[in-house]
């Protein structure tokens, strides 16, 4: 077999199911070799970066490696953005490059550009073929690194002149990754600090619902009951109606949760990034730190580290929760669980300060904002509904407002914050969950960055519903620009009848002046097969 059939039947063998990228002369024999695949659908984009988000929510949901390729040059910078989003939300995710052959790697040549140290800073690995006969080993060391805790990205460069050589190597088998968790003396040791503590707060992040541990984080949560937050991307853990759920924090104003933070005597944090949100902001007293990860913690003056528990999260806390429930500490704590509330009322002033959906009668004149949309969905939508955020002032809205009914059916781009990664991660969330509602909330300043891509999902024959908040403006920057100035500048432009251009795309779009369009929109919208746009005209 010719090199690229070995790369395919390589992916193959990772069970593979789509590839997203655009066909470059320097990858003519891999597009050709996807041709032949029978389990492998290749989806040609407009656009690299779209492909790359395509693979990062692709890879985040169906917790497989998204995998992206492209040519060189131009095609292999388009994926960066996409690429290093990826890598900074923890999303698997594997790009094949093309590149010039070697022979003219050593020389000023067209379109040549040392691709291996690009990728470098943005992926947990880059490397670059340099033998044929090496294509399965790498290709698997790719796929293992690109999953193992915690995931991200990888990059492998594919010379031209290597393709076509014909080799007789195999796909290597693909062993178990190995999951370690803490030593019994540990798991002891950190239980003792919380038993010895008073004030706990909980602060969840994303690893949790990564590593399939929601279930012993709830039971946890239930054994303390102490107060939770969670960060962005980590919504949907605890119900709404828990009265633990102290919803979220990572704000970079009105981070009102902090309130409840400053009254803890021990944090701890269960599967938390400091990508999200670094510790300065949110441990300003330098309470101290049980640490709870796949990782061992980062050195950090306000991140002062009682004990760690580093290992596989949800073993981890199955370990934790049988301490908590031996005989042993079921004497020592007596039969109340451990409960306090911080002061103030804090968690109703989340309810209205957050504008969080508290299920009341809604008056019929209410504004159209973001925040009533969020309403709306929640209200209209099944449980299973996965709603993508595009980056912009309502993504803040989002993350303050917005309640899902389960984990993992909220994406947020919040690592890299990627505006664009709205539509293309659309297509990426519909193909890993096919049977799921897919509502994608965008600027106009995202929308426009990817619009093509509708055109991708048009021809896949995919439904989903894309909200555009049409206000042409940039809002977030505009606000921010105002506050520091007294006036913004460079923020405002034109936007175009968005719904005669979803009409040129061949689906359906419908604008919405009140909030009362809106929702009747909406519902027809989740009855409708195909792709819908709904041009939303907010009102302040």
């Amino acid at each position: 077999m010719k090199v690229s059939d070995v790369i395919v039947k390589c992916l193959e063998n990772e069970g593979v199911e789509y590839v997203f990228g655009i066909v470059g002369k320097e990858t003519l024999d891999l597009a050709d070799s996807l041709s032949k695949s029978e389990q492998i659908y290749f989806v040609n984009v407009r656009h690299e970066q779209g492909a790359a988000f395509m693979a990062d929510v692709y890879g985040r949901l169906s917790k497989k490696v998204g995998v992206c390729f492209s040519t060189l040059g131009p095609g292999a910078t388009n994926l960066l953005t996409g690429i290093a989003s990826a890598q900074l939300d923890h999303s698997p995710v594997l790009a094949l490059v093309g590149q010039a052959g070697v022979e003219r790697q050593h020389k000023e040549s067209h379109q040549y550009i040392d691709l291996l140290t690009l990728f470098k800073p943005v992926t947990k690995w880059s490397t670059q073929i340099q033998d044929s006969l090496s294509v399965p080993v790498t290709i698997r060391k790719a796929f293992r690194l690109a999953l193992m805790e915690k995931p991200g990205s990888v990059a492998v460069t594919i010379p031209e002149n290597f393709c076509s050589q014909m080799i007789s190597n195999l796909p290597l088998p693909i062993k178990p990754m190995p999951e370690s968790v803490p030593t019994i003396d540990a798991i002891h040791a950190a239980y003792d600090i919380i038993q010895n503590s008073t004030k706990p707060f909980l602060l969840v992040g994303n690893a949790v619902i990564r590593q399939n541990a929601v279930q012993e984080l709830q039971t946890l949560i239930n054994t303390l009951q102490a107060p939770v937050t969670h960060s962005f991307n980590a919504k949907g853990i605890l119900a709404k109606e828990h009265p633990c759920n102290y919803f979220t924090f990572g704000f970079n104003e009105n981070d009102e949760v902090l309130q409840g933070i400053d009254q803890a005597d021990l944090l701890i944090t269960i599967g938390f990034d400091f990508i999200e949100k670094l510790p300065k902001d949110w441990n300003k007293k330098k309470i101290p730190v049980l640490h709870i990860d796949s990782s061992p913690a980062e050195t950090n003056e306000y991140y002062p580290v009682e004990s760690e528990l580093v290992g596989n999260i949800k073993k981890t806390l199955q370990l934790l929760n049988q301490k908590g429930q031996s005989p042993g500490a079921l004497a020592q704590r007596g039969t109340v669980p451990k409960t306090w509330e911080p002061s103030g009322n804090l968690r109703e002033e989340l309810f209205s300060t957050y504008q969080i959906n508290q299920g009341q009668p809604k008056p019929s004149n209410q504004h159209l904002t973001i925040e009533n949309i969020l309403h709306c969905i929640e209200d209209f939508t099944p449980e299973e509904t996965i709603v993508i955020s595009d980056v912009g002032a309502h993504k803040v809205s989002i993350a303050r407002t917005y309640q899902p009914k389960k984990p993992d059916r909220l994406i947020i781009s919040n690592g890299l914050a990627s505006m664009g990664i709205g539509i293309p991660g659309s297509i990426g969330a519909k193909l890993a969950c096919p049977h799921d509602p897919v509502i994608c909330i965008t600027g106009d300043g995202g929308a426009l960055m990817n619009f093509a891509e509708i055109e991708t999902a048009n021809r896949l024959g995919l439904s989903f519903i894309i909200i555009v908040l049409n206000d042409s403006v940039l809002k977030l920057e505009q606000q921010q620009m105002v506050q520091q100035f007294g006036e913004s500048y460079g923020v405002t432009f034109q936007n175009p009848d968005f719904v005669q251009l979803a009409a040129s795309f061949g689906i359906k779009g419908m604008p919405a002046r009140t909030l009362v369009e809106f929702e009747c929109i909406l519902k027809e919208a989740l009855q409708i097969s195909g792709i819908v746009l709904i041009d939303v005209h907010l009102q302040s």
